[in-house]
């Protein structure tokens, strides 16, 4: 009888790569469009992992909807010019991880993240990672984490259960969507949370760089 295979889903930024300061220098150019103030640089990080509407509803409560959907567009098109001009880079470690993990025959790997698909895309293709993942679940799809949504259409597009699944992401927003979605949950140190932050969260474990993050995945 064939051993159904484990599936690992990754958030992507502040866990596979790092991209803060592209998110911050496009949060300030965003901001700007609008001459509003940008908020502080922890603000701006406390946020990432959230879908970018729901990221500028919390960083921008007192704004009008039109303020936020301008702030939301001139983000993306910082965002682009700044990713054009210099690449986002992956943590160390983690192309590697991935290598490896991709070669097993008992895992199978996925993604859930608030970047939009063209985001994605982009940045599979630049760091040669498209053919790692089997499913790929992006915000365009799915409400904002924490919803489960991303979690549980990632299981039904591999029909691996609930008890079979890790989420691996570096927000309380990644665990509580994995808590949620009834899936395993590791929190990463490296990202934009703090460990504390994740525990808080609720995350069943909570890991400092990508050899503990190996040697977890192998227990759960």
């Amino acid at each position: 009888m064939s051993v159904q295979p484990r599936l690992v889903i990754f958030d992507v930024d502040g866990t596979l790569v790092d991209s803060q300061a592209h998110i911050v220098a496009g949060m300030e150019a965003a901001f700007a469009a609008v001459g509003a103030a940008a908020p502080a640089r922890a603000e701006v990080l406390s946020i990432v992992g959230l879908s970018l509407p729901d990221a500028i509803a919390a960083l921008a409560p007192a704004l009008a909807p039109a303020d936020r959907a301008q702030i939301a567009s001139a983000y993306r098109a910082a965002f682009a010019r700044l990713r054009a001009a210099r690449a986002t880079p992956p943590y160390p470690g983690a192309a590697e991880l991935l290598a490896r993990l991709a070669a097993r025959d008992d895992l199978v790997l996925g993604l859930a993240t608030g970047k939009s698909r063209r985001g994605l895309a982009h940045l599979l293709a630049a760091e040669g990672w498209q053919h790692h993942f089997v499913t790929r679940q992006v915000a365009d799809d799915h409400p904002s984490k924490p919803h489960p949504a991303m979690i549980e259409a990632a299981l039904a597009e591999t029909g691996i259960a609930p008890d079979a699944a890790v989420m691996v992401g570096d927000t309380e927003f990644d665990i509580a969507m994995g808590r949620a979605a009834g899936v395993a949950t590791i929190g990463v140190g490296w990202g934009y949370h703090p460990p504390a932050r994740l525990a808080a969260a609720g995350a069943g474990r909570v890991v400092a760089d990508f050899a503990a993050l190996a040697a977890a995945l192998d227990d759960i």
